[in-house]
């Protein structure tokens, strides 16, 4: 089985160690992943917390990659359903229904970036406030830390990593140590 290693500030990176997936179901080995360690966890905060610092891509970009991961995500349906499947033992329907839901929060968290604004608050309701407004502004909070559990390995990453990315905030997402082939598939789109 080929190696899946970690991606980490847009590269992929192997580590010493590495952990097998089996399927729940027939105990077959499905795929392995590189194994993080506090030093690789570190890195990719460190990355994260950079990226926030130079500034979130402008609306229309992000929602231009979660179309573009929605449209690549939708053209590969079946190799995510059988992968799904295949590593968290799960019946194929399910597993096309759960592609199908995780294309859907990425559709919807595109259009959420392209609407995210600010409020206008009037100030006319003091007497010295006729005539003044305010506003508010959104911005980027922070890093997102992600971490999903095993029973829907792509929907739950979507959950995660698809609002983060609509508001403009940087994610560093643990997958579930059983099904993570799904969401490192999903980094590759």
């Amino acid at each position: 089985m080929e190696l899946q290693p970690l991606l980490i500030d847009g590269a992929w990176v192997d580590t010493a160690e590495h952990d097998i997936v089996v399927n729940p179901y027939d105990g077959r080995e499905v795929g392995r992943v590189a194994r993080a360690t506090a030093e690789d966890a570190r890195l990719a905060v460190e990355a994260a917390v950079a990226a926030h610092r130079r500034g979130a891509a402008s609306q229309h970009e992000r929602a231009a990659v979660l179309d573009r991961v929605r449209d690549a995500l939708v053209a590969d349906a079946e190799a995510f359903a059988q992968l799904i499947a295949a590593e968290a033992g799960k019946p194929i329907r399910t597993a096309r229904a759960e592609v199908q839901r995780a294309a859907d929060t990425l559709r919807f968290s595109a259009v959420e970036a392209l609407s995210l604004a600010g409020v206008e608050v009037p100030f006319d309701a003091s007497a010295l406030g006729v005539g003044k407004i305010g506003f508010t502004r959104l911005r980027p909070r922070g890093v997102v830390t992600a971490i999903t559990p095993f029973n829907f390995p792509l929907n739950l990453v979507c959950h995660k990593v698809a609002p983060a990315v609509a508001a403009g905030c940087p994610v560093v997402l643990k997958p579930a140590e059983d099904t993570p082939l799904t969401a490192y598939a999903l980094a590759g789109c």
